[in-house]
């Protein structure tokens, strides 16, 4: 089953693979980004951050809409991690079965705005998050398990949060 559907530009990290894996027990985390599905050597280095007895699967968003009714499935807990915001909505288009988002890092890059600690923003960015609401999506911001989740309005500036 997938347990956590995360949006954190570093992708597969400490906070990932310790915090989140351990308190969700997570056995299996599926990396989604058309890029790195690609690339062999990124692979190689992100499987380096994990331990051997948890698997990492890569996907971009087509093969991962094909893949995820398997990964639902499968009794054991597991992660789904998008790099962006842009490659969680296209996952949402094609899998409406995604009902909560989990926002991690999402860090500084010109034209971002510091919404939280962990958490900057482009005005495009905020319209895609609430493009996903609108959608019946819920969507939170938390960078670790044991941080009280940040509700979407929260974050979004004052031109748009209604």
């Amino acid at each position: 089953m997938i347990s956590l559907y995360r949006v954190d530009d570093r992708l597969v990290h400490g906070q990932v693979v310790l915090g989140w894996g351990q308190s969700l027990q997570a056995s299996f985390i599926v990396l989604v980004d058309d890029a790195v599905a690609q690339s062999e050597w990124e692979q190689e280095l992100y499987q380096m951050g994990v331990p051997p007895e948890m698997e990492l699967y890569f996907a971009g968003v087509e093969e991962a809409e094909r893949s995820h009714e398997e990964w639902v499935a499968d009794p054991r807990a597991g992660i789904l991690l998008t790099p962006d915001l842009d490659t969680m909505e296209r996952l949402v288009a094609r899998l409406p079965e995604i009902r909560s988002i989990n926002l991690g890092g999402i860090h500084h890059r010109p034209g971002r705005v510091q919404r939280l600690r962990y958490v900057y923003l482009t005005d495009a960015e905020e319209d895609r998050l609430r493009r996903l609401r609108t959608s019946g999506v819920e969507v939170t911001a938390q960078d670790v398990p044991t941080a009280r989740p940040v509700p979407l309005n929260d974050l979004l500036s004052e031109k748009g949060a209604a």
